[in-house]
């Protein structure tokens, strides 16, 4: 009887033999009530059992697709790493982290207290001080990280000023003798392999001003979780904040900049203030002034951007502090302020 009631509703592994319904034992229940056999829902469900029903979940195992060129990008990322670590000359992995409503809302996890913090019920956007996106660079080397915390729109011209602002505070001090940077970032999103405007941004404000030949390599889609930064600088701030409601980008910015691990991760964190233009468009003209060349092997993910001639780059600036991020003294935040100053970045 209960055979036939599952019967329009089952499915199953013809493998394993197991079977499931997304009828509750309950309703099952009722079924068979109306059919005068009166039985519970926990004789049900132990029935269902004996059966070989069990309850399931879906399952993350079908691909989109194997691209052909997967596996060689994974070597040629292996490679470009070993030989700009081997030259001494900084690896970087860059990503956008997941964006955060700013407000008295739900953050997953636990933690030890008296008693619980009540949050809003609903996470509303309109009821949120504002959206952070935090941007992360991870310094491989050093096991180092940055997170630059906008409040504005995730673009291109964000993404590598918050890249300028690791060189110009930590970069340039700790590779002084560097004349070229290995960025390794996703293939989406503002500094993805696509966009014309990462390319135009990189080559004004890293090449062109701070005198480096930029190397960029792309995980293909699909393949973000294996960019370092994933695994080894968000996830432990996401950990480090775990079921602290986010109520003030302060308060993001303070845990993110108390992240640390027994394995000597460090990271630091500031909020970028600046208000950024969406869909920047680069001209044809535009693009083919970009020095930027494709490397012979998988071109449209790996390419290097080389200084112009005669570029006036950062390192010989008369004033090389003009253009270093400001930081506010007053505690518990400190700020990039959105000035004259940094307008030059």
């Amino acid at each position: 009887m209960i055979s036939a009631i599952l019967e329009e509703d089952a499915a199953g592994d013809p493998m394993s033999e197991k079977k499931w319904t997304h009828q509750t034992a309950q309703k099952v229940a009722d079924a068979l009530a109306e059919r005068a056999i009166k039985v519970s829902a926990t004789v049900v469900r132990r029935l269902l059992r004996q059966m070989d029903y069990s309850l399931k979940s879906n399952k993350k195992c079908l691909s989109a697709g194997n691209n052909s060129d997967r596996d060689p990008q994974f070597h040629m990322i292996m490679q470009l790493r070993q030989e700009f670590e081997q030259a001494g000359d900084p690896v970087i992995s860059v990503d956008t982290k997941k964006k955060e409503l700013i407000g008295l809302f739900k953050n997953p996890g636990k933690t030890w207290c008296q008693q619980a913090k009540k949050v809003k019920d609903h996470d509303f956007r309109s009821e949120a001080l504002g959206i952070a996106a935090p941007y992360g660079i991870y310094d491989l080397a050093r096991n180092f990280g940055l997170l630059v915390v906008g409040q504005s729109a995730d673009t291109p011209e964000f993404a590598v000023n918050c890249i300028l602002t690791w060189w110009h505070t930590y970069g340039r001090e700790h590779y002084p003798n560097a004349k070229r940077l290995l960025i390794l970032a996703d293939s989406g999103g503002s500094n993805g392999a696509r966009p014309r405007a990462w390319k135009k941004f990189l080559q004004q404000k890293i090449a062109d001003r701070c005198g480096l030949t930029v190397t960029v390599a792309h995980y293909p889609a699909g393949a973000s979780k294996w960019n370092p930064i994933e695994h080894r600088m968000f996830s432990e701030i996401s950990k480090n904040w775990a079921a602290v409601p986010l109520e003030t980008f302060d308060t993001l910015v303070n845990f993110a900049s108390k992240t640390k691990t027994e394995t000597g991760l460090r990271v630091d964190a500031c909020r970028d203030l600046r208000v950024y233009q969406k869909g920047i468009k680069v001209s044809d003209k535009e693009f083919r002034a970009i020095d930027v060349n494709g490397n012979d092997f998988l071109g449209k993910w790996n390419y290097t951007i080389s200084p112009s001639v005669g570029a006036v780059n950062a390192q010989s600036d008369s004033n090389p502090k003009a253009i270093i991020p400001v930081w506010q003294t007053q505690e518990p935040t400190r700020e990039i302020m959105s000035s004259a100053i940094l307008g030059k970045m």
